[in-house]
């Protein structure tokens, strides 16, 4: 079936945090809210179709999972990716955060050093300081216009000492979809200096243009051995609020580890309506993918087209994955606080600030692309007429 993406939907009664919570997040409710990373758009109409289904049968008891559940999921990624993984070696978790958290508890000891690669996705930060690791910076730099990773520090900080590596693939924000090439020199570091890695594959979905995700642990068998992936279909499908991810571990010891975790919280299951929505998402849902897809690389192109035409002050990226655009605000010459205020109290909008990614993001921002055009639209005149009035 033909979706249609410019369809507003009215979300004020969707107790939707990206809504809701901007007022507490910003200091006033009347901006345009492009900063949570889910979609304005319905998912496909399969899930909802599941969903529906199951809530006429007016029982929300406790869920036994299905063996048919990983099995597609395995198909999924198959189809999608060429990757080849063993059902029996998935385990179904809360969310990809809860899980990068509960890994790094239970995987490694307090006063580990944990490597990210900033800026990042911020909960990375989070999660390792939480839980009393030690984070360890290995920021990207950019070459030739573009981010890459820096390899000989990376190198540097593995002889002095690391347990673990966070790896984002797609890059959040940056929009990196790694080339296999880079994803094996990474490992192969990592391999040296016994560094497991965790992958984070949450967007390996959202791919553009000639780009295409290369699933890490699927390059060689010893990346296989050292790797645990974390993905969803909750970007992908926008069902953040089903609360359904999977993490993928290399062997059965290590997969019985981390149910037992699941078991001592108690959150081993599924609820009743992520179990079928998950299902329908992974076997019907490809139709809808391909279409939003393609309307979200049109966002980009809009974005981009706007800017040079009438911001030429702001610098957005196009970026090869996600539906996150990360944008060069440093034309505007203002500091990060001021930067902040600017978006709010000038522009009137609810965006992700670049320093919450890293110390190296400063004088950056990250829109949410992931709506329709109409709303990017009225996003992009108020920034317009904000930096027309600041640069009088």
């Amino acid at each position: 079936m033909q979706y249609n993406f410019d369809t507003v939907v009215d979300r004020s009664n969707n107790f939707a945090a990206k809504y809701d919570e901007v007022g507490r997040k910003f200091g006033r409710d009347d901006l345009i809210p492009l900063w949570v990373a889910d979609m304005d758009f319905k998912t496909a109409e399969p899930v909802i179709e599941a969903i529906r289904q199951r809530a006429e049968q007016g029982i929300f008891g406790y869920t036994s999972r299905p063996e048919s559940y990983f099995e597609v999921a395995g198909q999924w990624l198959k189809k999608r990716h060429g990757w080849d993984v063993d059902p029996g070696l998935m385990i179904h978790s809360p969310g990809v955060v809860p899980s990068l958290s509960m890994l790094i508890r239970y995987f490694t000891d307090p006063g580990d050093k944990i490597i990210i690669q900033p800026p990042v996705y911020y909960p990375f930060f989070d999660v390792v300081r939480s839980n009393d690791r030690v984070l360890v910076e290995n920021p990207l730099k950019v070459a030739d216009g573009q981010y890459v990773m820096d390899y000989e520090h990376l190198e540097e900080l593995a002889r002095q000492g690391a347990s673990m590596l966070l790896l984002c693939s797609p890059h959040n924000p940056v929009g990196r979809v790694w080339h296999k090439e880079e994803l094996v020199r990474l490992g192969n570091i990592c391999l040296r200096y016994g560094i497991r890695v965790i992958a984070d594959e949450i967007h390996s979905d959202l791919i553009y243009s000639r780009h295409k995700h290369t699933p890490f642990a699927g390059i060689a068998e010893d990346f296989r051995r050292n790797t645990i992936t974390c993905l969803a279909p909750s970007k992908t499908f926008n069902l953040a609020g089903l609360q359904a991810s999977i993490a993928i571990f290399p062997d059965k010891k290590s997969r019985a580890r981390f149910d037992k975790v699941l078991g001592d919280l108690d959150i081993r299951r599924n609820n009743c309506f992520s179990l079928v929505a998950v299902e329908a998402a992974y076997r019907y849902g490809e139709e809808w993918l391909e279409q939003v897809n393609r309307y979200i690389a049109a966002n980009f192109a809009y974005i981009q087209h706007y800017c040079r035409k009438y911001i030429p002050e702001i610098r957005p990226n196009y970026p090869e994955g996600t539906y996150l655009v990360w944008v060069d605000c440093r034309g505007l010459g203002l500091d990060k606080n001021q930067l902040h205020d600017f978006m709010i109290n000038k522009a009137r909008l609810a965006l992700d600030d670049g320093y919450w990614f890293g110390d190296n993001a400063n004088g950056y921002m990250r829109i949410n692309a992931a709506c329709p055009r109409s709303i990017l639209a009225a996003a992009l005149e108020q920034l317009r007429q904000a930096v027309e009035e600041h640069i009088r």
